[in-house]
Order: C-alpha cells, then structure tokens, then sequence
C-alpha cells in the first residue's frame, strides 16, 4: 500500500465504544427534535449515536412519541399551503354568504315593488330578456 492509501485508510477507521449519555442531556436532545431545532438524523451524526439510540431517547422522554405509534411527517411548507387554502376557503365561503344575502335581498324588494305596484315585475322583467335577447 502506498503512503497516500495508508494515510487515508487511517483516517477512514473508526473506533467505536460505549459512551454514556447523562438524562438530562438526552431529554435536552429530545427537546431540540421535538421543537425541530435538530433531525434525528443530525443528531446521531453530530454525536456519532446510532439512530436506534435516538429513537430510544425519543419513545423515554418525549410525551408525543411512545412506541407503537405512528407519526405522519409533512414538510412545513405543505402544513403551510393546506393552512393557507383553508383561509381561501373560508374567505370564498364568506364572499358566498354575503352575495346570497343580496339575492336574498332584491328577491324580497323585487317581491315587495310588485305587490306595491300591482303587477309582477320579476316575471315582466323575465320576458323582456327573452324577447330582446334576439
């Protein structure tokens, strides 16, 4: 092996051993991945721990993760357009709601102007549009 190969070949290996975490550094990690301050994934690089040693701390001390559940993950920015489209939603819905009471509304004037005048101004109106749409 060349000098090159061996150098590289040394800084390669990695010595794994046991190392203890105290609680309450675990329980600060857990809160960071529970704030999404950090990813699991990150975590377990930054401070070369298996994932699955993570995910112990996780299921240990957060309230939110216990083993046997199921989490679904979004991106923040998909939570954030639903947020928003359900605004739209809302908005529209109420934009509905406002020109329904105009209908409403000259419906019943309509009605009240026919009865004062004597005749059906709805139905006169009606026939207008249907002959001089010609």
């Amino acid at each position: 092996m060349s000098s090159k190969k061996l150098k590289r070949a040394r800084f390669e290996i990695k010595s794994y051993y046991n190392r203890r975490f105290s609680e309450s550094f675990k329980k600060e990690k857990v809160k960071q991945i529970v704030e999404k301050q950090i990813s699991i994934k990150e975590l377990s690089e930054i401070y070369e721990v298996s994932r699955t040693a993570v995910y112990k701390w996780l299921y240990q001390y957060s309230v939110h993760h216990k083993r046997g559940t199921k989490q679904v993950v979004e991106m923040e920015s998909e939570a954030l357009k639903t947020k928003k489209l359900y605004a739209r939603v809302a908005e529209l819905e109420r934009i509905i709601g406002q020109k329904q009471l105009e209908i409403d509304f000259k419906d019943k004037l309509i009605e009240l102007a026919s009865k004062e005048i004597g005749y059906d101004i709805k139905k006169k109106h009606e026939q207008q549009l249907l002959n001089g749409s010609d």
